[in-house]
């Protein structure tokens, strides 16, 4: 992780993160500093706040990952191996119906024309794609949304690099967009 990223605003209130763990975003933020966390790595603050401080798992790394971006040490969708995006969109279509726009290459083909790798799939509730470029993952979810809708959820994942992760988003909401204009 390297101290250029750019820095980002807690997602969480200083009240939520007070009530939750005893600490504003500022007391969380001087006293990691004060424990050397800037030259930390992920885990080993996790660790710190796991042995000294009574805040549960989610919390842990809430307090984590908000005080790497604070610090610009992560950027915002920074994973530990790489950089993840998810887009959604509602369509007017059930849930079959969106699941068979991904898995049926003629109309895939339609919304999506790049080439891709089904490596699993479980009708009509998710799929795991193998991305073009071969280094990227998808992972798409299907959830109905009532009589004759449903949501499709795309996240692509371990994608390299903040300008990347932008590219990938913007691309996704095109693509998404598609698929609701060939389904409605």
């Amino acid at each position: 992780m390297a101290a250029t990223k750019a820095k980002q605003t807690p997602r969480i209130s200083d009240e939520a993160v007070e009530s939750k763990t005893g600490k504003t975003w500022i007391r969380w933020f001087k006293h990691l500093d004060a424990a050397g966390a800037k030259k930390m790595s992920h885990q080993d603050i996790v660790a710190h706040l796991s042995e000294k401080h009574d805040v549960g798992p989610w919390w842990q790394q809430m307090v984590v990952v908000t005080y790497e971006q604070a610090r610009g040490l992560r950027d915002k969708h920074e994973k530990p191996e790489g950089h993840e995006i998810s887009v959604s969109r509602t369509i007017e279509a059930p849930v079959g119906k969106a699941f068979e726009a991904w898995t049926d290459e003629k109309t895939r083909q339609k919304w999506l024309p790049v080439n891709l790798t089904i490596r699993k799939a479980t009708t009509n509730k998710s799929l795991r794609i193998s991305w073009e470029d071969g280094k990227t993952s998808v992972a798409v979810a299907f959830l109905p949304k009532g009589p004759g809708k449903s949501q499709a959820v795309a996240q692509h994942s371990k994608l390299p690099d903040a300008k990347g992760a932008a590219k990938m988003k913007k691309f996704w909401s095109q693509a998404l967009d598609r698929l609701k204009g060939v389904l409605e």
